[in-house]
């Protein structure tokens, strides 16, 4: 398809435009803690802890050092292990099953259902077996799984529920926050997340205080005290200067998190109004009632072409995720074959993510969306004319 001029750059996501309103806070974070000299937990550390566990409306949270070490130590605290089994969904970040992995256990799919790509609870009962220890339920994107039925499941069979909330702060599922759903709630301080650091960082919130406490012995390499180890833990802390950072951040979550919930429902009332049928593309419904938009994902006909004229036009877009999991070479293990997860395999030829961060302009949605319009007006019987 013959390329239009670019007239603006829309990346899909752009950190320095947050980082010139609060610049100048961050660095006064940087420097009390270089004037501390105690940069591996600490009071930064505990401080956000209690601040996101206020966030999060959890009685407590432990800090660690990335939000796959928080799936790695949340696992390791319920003692999931060789022989065990984890059911969890295809179509997420690797960090999802590789945490189980990682600790020698097996990995158990269930596919997501057709409307928001979190894993379909309503398969869930049929992949249980004796040898299941927890279901990791995903909150994609930033919207909250069916989380009821799972957690009747857990209970039924006793099983540790771990939600995957990296892409998810500050999500509700019927009034509650994502992260104090399930027996424990693992968090991602990427840089790209709603409210991501200045490098890796993770957290992992709780209501359970023996758990907590385990948590905080695991994360040290398992020592408790210092230098007598009750358990084998990991290097899991998290960094006080990523903690300051975080605090600083933290401020204005709710502010960006409203601008991104207005940028998504921007694009999906400017789609429809610009003629664009759901056989073209078909904007995120919001089936729980925050869904926080860590991304904006549209199923597109014709995808790769579509992503291909938007990056030619300026407009950056990104593909979460090309393949399901279940179909990465490490991940199968003869088990696996094309079509036994059909929802997530379709869903993986069909999603976009659109620039959706807190910052956009009116000019750079305007922009998008109308060089959507353009590229399926080039195609056939896909657009309401």
């Amino acid at each position: 398809m013959e390329s239009v001029r670019a007239a603006r750059k829309v990346p899909l996501l752009d950190l320095r435009a947050q980082h010139e309103k609060i610049g100048d806070q961050i660095r006064e974070a940087l420097d009390r803690v270089v004037g501390s000299q105690q940069f591996i937990l600490g009071p930064e550390v505990e401080a956000l802890e209690q601040e996101i566990a206020a966030y999060c409306n959890c009685r407590f949270a432990v800090g660690v050092s990335s939000g796959t070490d928080a799936l790695i130590a949340s696992l390791t605290a319920v003692g999931v292990g060789p022989e065990d089994e984890v059911i969890t969904t295809p179509f997420t970040f690797f960090a999802t099953a590789g945490a189980v992995m990682r600790l020698g256990a097996r990995v158990v799919f269930v596919d997501i259902n057709e409307r928001d790509f979190n894993i379909d609870a309503r398969l869930i009962p049929r992949a249980v077996t004796p040898k299941t220890k927890a279901i990791i339920p995903v909150h994609l994107f930033g919207q909250a799984a069916d989380m009821d039925p799972i957690l009747k499941i857990g209970e039924g069979h006793g099983l540790a529920i771990i939600e995957d909330a990296a892409q998810a702060i500050g999500s509700e599922y019927r009034g509650e926050r994502a992260g104090g759903l399930g027996l424990a709630g693992c968090f991602s301080f990427f840089p790209s997340k709603n409210l991501g650091g200045f490098g890796d960082g993770g957290l992992i919130t709780t209501n359970d205080e023996a758990l907590a406490q385990k948590l905080r012995i695991i994360r040290n390499q398992g020592a408790n005290p210092k230098y007598y180890h009750k358990v084998v833990g990991g290097n899991f802390r998290l960094d006080a200067i990523q903690a300051a950072v975080l605090r600083v951040k933290l401020n204005y979550l709710e502010e960006w998190t409203e601008r991104r919930r207005a940028n998504a429902g921007y694009y999906s009332k400017r789609l429809l109004e610009l003629g664009l049928t759901h056989e073209c593309v078909m904007p995120p419904p919001i089936v729980r009632e925050r869904h926080v938009f860590n991304q904006y994902v549209i199923r597109a006909h014709n995808r790769d072409a579509l992503r291909n004229f938007l990056l030619e036009n300026g407009v950056t877009t990104e593909i979460y995720y090309p393949l399901a999991l279940h179909m990465q070479e490490c991940l199968n293990d003869g088990r696996f074959s094309p079509g036994d997860f059909p929802v997530s395999e379709k869903a993986a030829s069909e999603v976009l993510a659109l620039p959706i961060y807190p910052e956009l302009s009116l000019e750079d949605k305007e922009y998008v969306a109308a060089l959507i319009r353009d590229f399926y007006l080039n195609e056939p019987d896909t657009i309401d004319r």
